[in-house]
């Protein structure tokens, strides 16, 4: 499976895996689903700022996605992108979140950018590895800063200088 840039054609796939996070596990810290307006919304958004949004697809449509935004709104942080990777369930581990988060960090050095930051929750022990694998380190812990599904959660930032 190839990496590619996401089209509107993308965007039910991206769609579902994004609120199958939201609604089912703890790497989203949101508990609302996204309309399909919001994505179409936030797509949108990525391709005016010409910020990418990457995409695996197999037969079963959209197998996984990544893109990156501004990691802060003020000047200052402009040479720093905070990402997110999602993979569907039935395809987790088997190299497809590396694939797009060595994709994601490409682009991100080609942009200019010097520093790639990942916030992750502090259970997702497959996500800090295969960030540490990828040269990511802990650069923050925010210990039960976001509550869900009536559990404390803890925030772990990673970061990568490109």
């Amino acid at each position: 499976m190839n990496v590619e840039d996401a089209t509107q054609a993308d965007l039910p796939g991206i769609r579902e895996l994004i609120n199958h996070a939201i609604t089912t596990g703890v790497a989203v810290f949101d508990e609302t689903p996204k309309t399909v307006a919001e994505v179409e919304s936030w797509f949108a958004a990525k391709q005016k700022a010409e910020l990418p949004v990457l995409v695996v697809r197999d037969a079963a449509g959209v197998a996984g996605y990544a893109s990156y935004g501004p990691f802060r709104p003020w000047g200052c942080y402009r040479f720093t992108v905070e990402h997110g990777v999602h993979v569907r369930t039935d395809v987790q581990r088997r190299g497809l979140g590396k694939k797009l988060l060595e994709a994601l960090t490409e682009r991100a050095r080609a942009a200019g950018m010097h520093v790639m930051v990942g916030g992750i929750e502090g259970s997702n022990d497959a996500s800090l590895q295969l960030h540490r694998e990828l040269g990511f380190v802990e650069s923050g812990r925010l210990p039960e800063v976001g509550r869900k599904f009536d559990n404390w959660l803890t925030l772990i930032f990673m970061q990568k200088t490109l």
